[in-house]
């Protein structure tokens, strides 16, 4: 009979004490430990069980679960290594952390760690009474509180480690989930400078200047800089989605994904599930599906988005949103299911996001929404063949992407929609709407006329290819006749189809060659004829008769359509 399904069900003991369903990780453990490691950070996508592990491995050496291995670990693989066994319950664990740091504001982000602190701390209050810990540092436990200041707050896991050690005898492990959460939020609503500060003294205070300190184990998504946080810290080791140890201890390996659909009987959606649900890499190791949509899944048994329809995607949103015109291209050839090639940095300076695109690249790949084809580039530096991890971010970036334009989405696909029916007047009507309301959110730091057009018109790739999914394939700037046509809308059926292919020209104004918009209209249809982008859609064997051929016209945020 198969092992009841819990969503949410984070707690190891609570997961152990109901018989839930759970699959083994517990070797991470035991790989950690002889590893030796000071303090080792592990960057892993959000949802892919890093809450989970870290709550294993307090379960495992807290003094607070002496006596409790058999029951908890019985059968496990940590508990088949006498070794660990003797570990089990031993050691004093200081365990916080930052996932729910998600503020839009300094003040109230630091409120919230501030409470993080306060809720850890008087979880170990018998310190409090214990004859081994010092007076001052009992007196200073009780000023760790939901109002102490920046500097007490950086302090606070220091004081516990210490407390801790002199308690116990034995110097406590520190555990810290989610550390850059707060970072990212800080980036986003604009408090970067002073979050920044206060982390990197809770970094060297908790685990450089620590010597209280046993060991330590973060988690996170990004690696965030070593000039951002850890420039003091010369004892870490940090594992990204490109390295090699522990590649198989967060997320599912095929193997247990084949065991887990046997035991709900389930083995014959494998395909399908595989095509949703498969596609991460961590170091050596393909073949690595989401966790959280596998347990939805055998939960709700219909497949879904259920990944990309959880917690905040605002940053890669964001990135992707502001980014160049050239970032938005990458992106409409990711959507169509190709591979771009591109330097990628692993070490995430947020500052660097609006203006290096390696930077951008290296926080959707750790992120989760794109994985490497394994192949490395010949001559290449930093370089990575880069896709969509799977369908279901595929679906995720379409959502994504007819979210830009916001309260416009209407009119978008209102324009789609006469485009598709080669009217011109409610395609001029719907587009300056969709122009208005949109080219900005497209543009970057950057605005120029140059520069305003390229972005929307590359907006207006990845819209249409989220919207027209299954009934056309968007093709851009791709060679046809004698020339690179700009947009083409391909009917799915082909020669077969009801549907019209269409040719889209854009043009943007030139004053020393133009009067008016209407020249420059004319322009791009004169320029679809001349070098007859038809060509390779009547090569595809649709007629002459249903191809519609428009010219777009850019003038600031003023805009033309006209039909050949």
């Amino acid at each position: 009979m198969a092992r009841t399904v819990s969503i949410g069900a984070q707690g190891f003991e609570n997961i152990r004490k109901n018989n839930l369903f759970y699959v083994d990780k517990t070797g991470f453990m035991s790989d950690w430990w002889n590893s030796h490691d000071d303090v080792t950070l592990i960057c892993r996508p959000r949802r892919f069980g890093k809450t989970l592990n870290l709550d294993t491995v307090r379960c495992f050496f807290s003094t607070e679960f002496a006596g409790r291995g058999e029951e908890l670990f019985g059968g496990l693989d940590v508990w088949q290594d006498p070794k660990m066994q003797k570990l089990q319950g031993t050691i004093p664990v200081v365990s916080i952390s930052f996932a729910d740091i998600k503020s839009s504001n300094y003040k109230d982000a630091m409120s919230g760690i501030r409470i993080n602190l306060r809720v850890e701390t008087t979880r170990h209050r018998y310190l409090l009474e214990s004859d081994k810990v010092s007076r001052d540092d009992q007196s200073a436990l009780t000023r760790v509180s939901d109002n102490m200041d920046d500097v007490t707050a950086a302090r606070a896991l220091q004081l516990l480690c210490r407390a801790l050690y002199a308690h116990w005898g034995t110097k406590p492990i520190v555990l810290l989930d989610e550390y850059d959460t707060p970072m990212q939020e800080a980036w986003v609503g604009g408090y970067w400078d002073e979050m920044s500060s206060f982390m990197r003294s809770l970094m060297n205070s908790t685990f450089k200047s620590n010597p209280s300190l046993g060991r330590a184990l973060m988690t996170g998504i990004t690696r965030v800089s070593r000039e951002s946080m850890f420039s003091d810290l010369n004892n870490l080791r940090v594992l990204t989605v490109s390295s090699d140890a522990y590649q198989s201890s967060f997320g599912f390996t095929e193997d247990e994904v084949k065991s887990i659909l046997v035991e709900f009987d389930m083995s014959n959606q494998l395909s399908d599930i595989k095509a949703w649900y498969d596609g991460f890499r961590f170091g050596g190791l393909n073949g690595i599906y989401n966790p959280w949509s596998i347990t939805c899944l055998l939960k709700e048994h219909k497949l879904q988005p259920y990944w990309m329809n959880t917690s905040s995607n605002a940053l890669a949103a964001d990135v992707v949103r502001q980014g160049s015109s050239a970032l938005k291209k990458d992106f409409e050839t990711l959507l169509a299911g190709d591979i771009v090639t591109r330097q990628v940095s692993d070490q995430i300076v947020f500052s660097d996001l609006s203006s290096k695109p390696d930077a951008v690249w290296g926080l959707l790949l750790a992120s989760g929404y794109l994985t490497t084809t394994g192949e490395v580039p010949e001559n290449a530096t930093n370089e990575l063949s880069l896709k969509l991890t799977n369908y279901e971010v595929q679906l995720g970036f379409d959502d994504m992407i007819s979210r830009w334009f916001g309260m416009s989405e209407e009119d978008y696909d209102d324009f789609i929609g006469a485009v598709l029916k080669g009217d011109v007047k409610a395609a001029n009507h719907y587009l300056s709407d969709v122009t208005l309301a949109c080219i900005s959110s497209f543009d970057g730091a950057t605005k120029t006329a140059e520069s305003q057009p390229e972005r929307f018109y590359h907006g207006l790739v990845l819209g249409m290819l989220a919207k027209l999914r299954g009934l056309y394939t968007v093709e851009s700037n791709r060679e046809s006749g004698w020339g690179r046509y700009d947009i083409m809308l391909v009917p799915l059926n082909g020669a077969t189809s009801a549907r019209p292919a269409v040719i889209i020209e854009f043009k943007v104004f030139d004053p020393d060659e133009e009067t008016t918009l209407q020249d420059t209209v004319e322009r791009a249809l004169a320029q679809i004829k001349e070098r007859a982008y038809a060509t390779a859609l009547i090569e595809r064997g649709v007629s002459a008769e249903h191809i519609l051929s428009y010219g777009m016209a850019f003038r600031g945020k003023e805009v033309l359509v006209s039909r050949a």
